[in-house]
């Protein structure tokens, strides 16, 4: 979710900087830019969350994989 409202500062950035550029107007510009930074920021948080659920679910199977084979040896 955090990358579709990246997505979405970074597209509203895009047009506040072309706005600004089009007016000349140097704040809405800077505002436009600091929008995409904070979009482009939100977007590699939700990827480091997706990669870190991930690894943790590999981890989780594998515990569980040995978990079951415990119990097969244990059951012989």
């Amino acid at each position: 979710m955090m990358a579709l409202e990246g997505k979405g500062d970074q597209l509203k950035g895009d047009a506040k900087e072309a706005f600004g550029n089009l007016t000349d107007n140097d704040s809405l510009k800077n505002e436009g830019k600091a929008d995409q930074l904070l979009g482009g920021v939100k977007e590699k948080l939700s990827e480091a969350g997706d990669a870190i659920k991930d690894k943790a679910n590999e981890v989780a199977a594998k515990v569980e994989d040995k978990a079951d084979e415990a119990e097969d040896e244990t059951n012989r």
